[in-house]
């Protein structure tokens, strides 16, 4: 899995904005059912001429369409969306579905995974409970927990529990939807001579996480690549470590806390 993703959530643009970020030198982008752009996402794919296997594609199914049956079918869905033969990584897209629910998706999407269909199998929004449910059904653990993931929403005890239990963990919003204004922000980027997204992308990527920004502009897709040539120094990294506000920090939907 490449280490930085490019998230396609409230792209109408896909095919274009995709094909720009493997010009950018992306290869893993970040799709979902309910994006509604799978098929965009499939046509920058066959339009780039990269190798298949030289690319990492998500998608993800929302609570709506969970259980055992509507998760395989929506599967085969995406894959006909897609236009692939396999999708890299599959997601349980959050957990309002309830246990019982929850868990026969995830028993779907293992099927799916050993008819070839799917290569991984991992969730999102997932809270320690959730994941702790997997495990207490005897099942394999997810690959991966995609979560919001910025300084100010940090989510400690999840991303503890995935390093115990060897889940990476992906972090979505992680330029904060673009409010990065904050003064600690904006004073390490002056002092890097870089710009405040540049800046959180690299936080994220020390703290070992997956980031996944998003962008339809050619410009910011490009610059948020630009974060391999830097590292940010122990005390800047602490200083936005000290941004964490919990629960209160969380700028999108968050539900790690659903029943």
């Amino acid at each position: 899995m490449p280490l930085l993703g490019f998230g396609v959530y409230q792209n109408y643009t896909a095919r274009d904005s995709v094909l720009e970020a493997f010009k950018a030198g992306y290869r893993h982008v970040d799709s979902a059912q309910v994006y509604r752009n799978e098929a965009d996402v499939g046509k920058a794919v066959s339009d780039s001429e990269i190798s298949r296997e030289d690319l990492f594609i998500t998608t993800k199914c929302v609570s709506k369409t969970h259980g055992f049956e509507s998760t395989l079918k929506g599967v085969d869905e995406s894959l006909a969306k897609f236009k692939f033969d396999y999708i890299d990584l599959f997601l349980i897209h959050d957990p309002y579905s309830g246990t019982e629910r929850r868990l026969a998706t995830y028993k779907a999407l293992l099927e799916a995974q050993a008819s070839g269909k799917i290569r991984t199998v991992g969730v999102s929004n997932y809270g320690i409970k959730h994941l702790e449910e997997i495990r207490n059904a005897g099942f394999p653990m997810p690959s991966v927990n995609q979560i919001e993931l910025h300084p100010l929403c940090q989510q400690r005890p999840i991303v503890s529990y995935c390093r115990e239990h060897n889940i990476v963990v992906q972090a979505y919003c992680p330029i904060i939807r673009g409010k990065m204004d904050h003064p600690t922000i904006t004073e390490i980027a002056s002092k890097y001579g870089r710009d405040p997204a540049q800046i959180l992308i690299r936080w994220s990527l020390q703290k070992g996480f997956v980031p996944l920004p998003k962008s339809a502009t050619p410009a910011r897709i490009h610059s948020n690549t630009k974060v391999y040539d830097f590292e940010l120094k122990e005390e800047d990294v602490t200083a936005l470590d000290a941004l964490d506000r919990g629960k209160d920090g969380a700028i999108s939907w968050n539900p790690v806390d659903a029943d």
